[in-house]
């Protein structure tokens, strides 16, 4: 999955009121609108799972290694903490959050990857050298273990409907898939090769198998029967390369798909890219937009997307906002109309307009629907705390993992940050079961209830 707070993905851009609080901070507003949190007791640095009224994150401590820490989604009071790690996975696909799992009598079960001391699983006792690390599950609420797993490299584990998808032997040949019981972490069934769920409801999954030639698959979770195909292929074109990164959304009824360009160092050549959507009924292709770049920040592909065209030669064009259900452009600016280098890309709420934000000094808003310059006297928006942001300082790890990004409000006027600006935009946090989470500049997890979605992120 592509990771957009890395440099790859910014350069590629060209580009609350509270209700209450948790780890000691003050609230921000007196006349609350909806139930809020903010808990400042963790560095979190993945995406944010919830399921069963508790909401989970990866968090990493001032020694450098990781933990997967549980809050209590109504309050944000932290629940338990428990050591994870990362094995086998690669930096370009960030920090992985635990996958929650609901099962039934208001319980859910946690899964994340701990070390290897983390214990033997019931399976049998793990063999010295042969796993690199455990995958655990956990009581949502109270952290008490139920099963492990010996695990040698894994991507990690995620949420696929009622189960839990595990790639297993991600650095071995014998890589495969193991959809587990949440409840017992027994094997379902399993599925060769690599591949990452990018959608699920209670009884299918689609799979993204990560192949030379790529393939969405869609299953029956149950029996574990192929339902369709798609080779990403026949969206895109021949010569897709997964390697640049890519990332996916749901619509009503759809899946939409990016995939980024990647230039083979040996060849030169760029790899095939582009956004399409298929159906999540059979696999039937409903739109394409090739040779076009997501641009960062903006919405999840499911969820207000917005592009950049780029010509054969590599030179990019305008911006546009497509439609995430029929491909078509709700607004653009014609590239003639996009300000010199030096610029990071801003977006209000609605994202009705784009901003051209330059940091401490006057920058630029256009209006989508017609294209024409927009007065800047008044105008806010959404764009990265940091520009440059440095790779997480993680213990025994490969380097080059970074946090998800947080979003801070500026003025397009003076490009000076907005003082006590409150709640991100929902095309940037997503909703889940009413609840807005998203990350603070300084690590801190917060939240909102305020009735919104359910909405995909910008991180999915």
């Amino acid at each position: 999955m592509i990771r957009p707070h890395a440099k790859l993905a910014l350069v590629l851009a060209g580009v609350l009121t509270l209700a209450g609080c948790s780890g000691g901070e003050a609230s921000e507003a007196a006349t609350p609108a909806y139930p809020a949190w903010h808990n400042t007791e963790m560095n979190a640095v993945s995406r944010t799972t919830v399921a069963g009224d508790v909401a989970t994150t990866t968090s990493m401590k001032p020694d450098g290694t990781l933990e997967t820490v549980a809050v209590d989604l109504a309050s944000g009071k932290k629940l338990w903490a428990h050591p994870t790690t990362m094995a086998g996975r690669l930096p370009g696909m960030g920090v992985p959050p635990p996958a929650i799992v609901e099962i039934g009598g208001g319980q859910a079960v946690t899964v994340t990857v701990g070390p290897v001391k983390a214990g033997p699983a019931k399976a049998g006792p793990a063999k010295q050298g042969r796993w690199k690390a455990t995958l655990i599950g956990l009581d949502a609420r109270t952290g008490t273990r139920r099963w492990t797993r010996p695990v040698h490299s894994t991507f990690g584990p995620q949420r696929c409907g009622p189960y839990v998808c595990v790639s297993e032997n991600t650095a071995l040949t014998t890589a495969r898939v193991v959809v587990l019981s949440p409840v017992t972490g027994k094997v379902m069934w399993k599925l060769p090769g690599i591949a990452e769920v990018e959608w699920s409801d209670a009884s299918r999954a689609v799979f993204l198998r990560l192949a030379q030639h790529p393939v969405l698959e869609s299953y029956d979770l149950k029996t574990g029967k192929v339902g369709w195909q798609l080779p990403i292929e026949r969206a895109l074109g021949m010569g897709v390369d997964m390697s640049g990164g890519w990332s996916f959304g749901a619509t009503t009824g759809n899946l939409v798909g990016y995939i980024a360009p990647y230039t083979n160092p040996k060849t030169k050549k760029v790899s095939a890219f582009g956004m399409f959507s298929a159906k999540l009924s059979d696999g039937t292709v409903n739109w394409i937009r090739p040779s076009v770049v997501r641009v960062y920040p903006s919405g999840s592909p499911g969820f207000a997307p917005v592009v950049r065209p780029v010509d054969p030669q590599g030179q990019y064009g305008g911006f546009a906002r497509l439609d995430a259900e029929n491909g078509r452009v709700l607004g653009q600016i014609p590239v003639a109309q996009v300000p010199s280098a030096g610029w990071w890309l801003s977006f209000p709420s609605r994202m009705e307009k784009v901003g051209f934000l330059r940091h401490d000094k006057p920058g630029n808003s256009f209006d989508l629907a017609t294209g024409q310059a927009a007065e800047v006297k008044n105008e806010r928006g959404w764009s990265f705390c940091v520009t440059d942001p440095k790779p997480l300082p993680l213990k025994n790890q490969n380097p080059g993992f970074y946090s998800v990004a947080s979003l801070c409000e500026f003025k397009l006027a003076d490009g000076k940050r907005v003082a006590g600006s409150g709640i991100p935009p929902v095309w940037f946090t997503g909703s889940q079961d009413g609840w807005r989470t998203w990350r603070d500049e300084k690590g801190g997890l917060r939240a909102i209830k305020d009735g919104s979605g359910p909405t995909p992120g910008m991180y999915g």
